[in-house]
């Protein structure tokens, strides 16, 4: 093993974390050529973070192992991230679920970077063996990720593997596609970009390509992210441009970024310019939200704990399993009913058809009946619309929890009651991004929430003509952590 190498590998992540961060969720094509601010060390970047507590509590182990019920443990005990598939993964944890589905249950963001960006510890701690880094991978992504964001992860933590033995750009993409399946838009969005750089396109070319092939309201999304990872390394010539190609390719620039740093580091540790590695030097800095373990406290001795982790784990793959779950038992119960603005008193609305502030609910056409959600996230076609106006009604309970937000993020126009009396309201929006502590504007609503078991009535305009589909997404959180709260639309649980 090359303590070299796996040094590069860090170091890497933490350049292209760095250089990223300032640029995070802007859309591309960016111009930047070097850090902005300069930092005066290295920024900390939950990309880096979590791979770090990830081997400190697997070293701390007697008889280490990687499987994903110490993953979720390491999660439940340490991670206070509410960030899009984080908070999804906790939520469902506290809610009793176990990985995989953590991560492929009631999840918006399941092909979200954030396993992608965990993938190095995995290469590191099984250098030359993709199929070994690939395990591993699926048993950290599968905690908060489902189908190509944990494609992503095993895709990048197989190539990067591959990149301790091997430095032959073609070999190394197709030996770690070789692990995920083929028809997976991973594949697909790798072999384009390869076949699109090939043809002779400019990076920015290939970007637009890109987008408008893979590309979607989450910035976060994997498939574009992943294809700004091949396609600065394969349309650079040294660490610099690529870096920045990848990162002027905009969307999640930190995570794009160091994934490919980090690649780079691995293929030559000596590429990465003294001018990258200067500013933020060589101490080992988390974010707050890692809590309660004791990291290296550089760079180079978290290099050296996880060649000595490597040498004390059995080099086989992992064998964990789950207990079995059934979605139907974790519905949510609501009541259904169907109006329009010509019933009763309702008379006054605005151009949406629904109520201005203060207004009151309607009388239904139809009589309520229960029903169920299937979770959080849910969609509804137009023509299964029986009225103009769709009412549910559910309890939400905020488990004790005082500071609150309440969000709907939905493609539709919406009117919000609590208790019956007026919450807020909200006009639809075509920008999905439902992650509680970055709603769209006007998709939420902060309040202090009474103890006890409350009545949510939330009235949802019909789709226009040329949308097939409403959308939504339901959540309550805790102030100011951002954390779901877990059952908090299930109050019989």
């Amino acid at each position: 093993m090359s303590r070299e190498k796996i040094l590069g590998c860090w170091l890497g992540k933490a350049v292209g974390g760095t250089l990223g961060q300032t640029f995070e969720g802007l859309e591309g094509p960016l111009d930047e050529s070097f850090y902005f601010p300069v930092p005066a060390e290295m920024v900390p970047n939950d990309d880096l973070d979590l791979q770090v507590l990830y081997a400190c509590v697997i070293d701390g182990m007697s008889e280490p192992a990687v499987d994903r019920h110490v993953i979720a443990q390491a999660w439940a005990d340490h991670v206070a991230f509410p960030w899009n598939e984080y908070g999804v993964g906790m939520r469902n944890l506290a809610e009793g679920l176990e990985p995989p589905y953590t991560g492929s249950f009631d999840n918006w963001f399941t092909c979200g970077e954030g396993a992608a960006i965990r993938s190095e510890l995995w290469a590191c701690l099984a250098p030359g063996d993709p199929d070994l880094a690939g395990a591993y991978a699926y048993e950290d992504a599968c905690f908060d990720h489902a189908g190509d964001g944990i494609y992503a992860a095993v895709f990048l933590a197989r190539l990067q593997a591959l990149a301790f033995v091997d430095d032959d750009i073609n070999r190394l993409i197709d030996g770690a596609l070789a692990g995920i399946p083929a028809d997976s838009a991973i594949v697909a969005v790798v072999n384009d970009t390869r076949n699109w750089v090939r043809s002779g396109l400019g990076w920015q070319e290939v970007r637009a390509l890109i987008m408008s092939t893979y590309g979607r309201s989450d910035f976060t999304d994997v498939r574009p992210n992943t294809g700004f990872v091949i396609l600065g390394w394969l349309a650079g010539k040294d660490f610099s441009e690529r870096i920045c190609i990848t990162n002027n390719c905009g969307e999640d620039t930190d995570s794009s970024t160091a994934s490919l740093g980090a690649l780079l580091g691995i293929l030559d540790p000596d590429s990465i310019d003294s001018k990258w590695l200067e500013p933020i030097g060589r101490d080992l800095v988390l974010n707050d939200e890692i809590t309660g373990i004791t990291p290296p406290p550089t760079i180079d001795g978290f290099t050296d704990l996880v060649i000595d982790l490597a040498a004390r784990l059995p080099g086989t793959p992992p064998t964990a399993e789950s207990s079995p779950f059934d979605p139907a038992n974790h519905t949510i119960p609501v009541q259904i009913g169907w109006t329009n603005t010509t019933q009763g008193k309702w008379t006054v609305r605005d151009q949406t058809e629904l109520p201005p502030i203060d207004g009151i609910i309607p009388p239904v056409t139809k009589p309520f009946v229960s029903s169920a959600l299937l979770g959080t996230c849910s969609q509804l076609l137009r023509t299964d619309f029986e009225d103009r106006i769709l009412l549910l009604r559910l309890n939400v309970d905020s488990r004790g929890r005082k500071a609150v937000r309440f969000m709907f993020n939905s493609t539709e126009h919406y009117r919000v009651w609590l208790d019956g009396a007026f919450l807020y309201g909200a006009q639809g929006s075509q920008f999905q991004f439902p992650a509680p502590h970055m709603a769209p504007v006007g998709q939420f609503h902060d309040f202090d929430m009474p103890s006890g078991e409350h009545e949510l009535t939330i009235a949802i305009k019909r789709p226009p003509i040329d949308r097939d589909k409403a959308e939504w997404v339901i959540a309550l959180v805790e102030r100011p952590s951002m954390l779901w709260i877990e059952n908090a639309f299930r109050p019989h649980l």
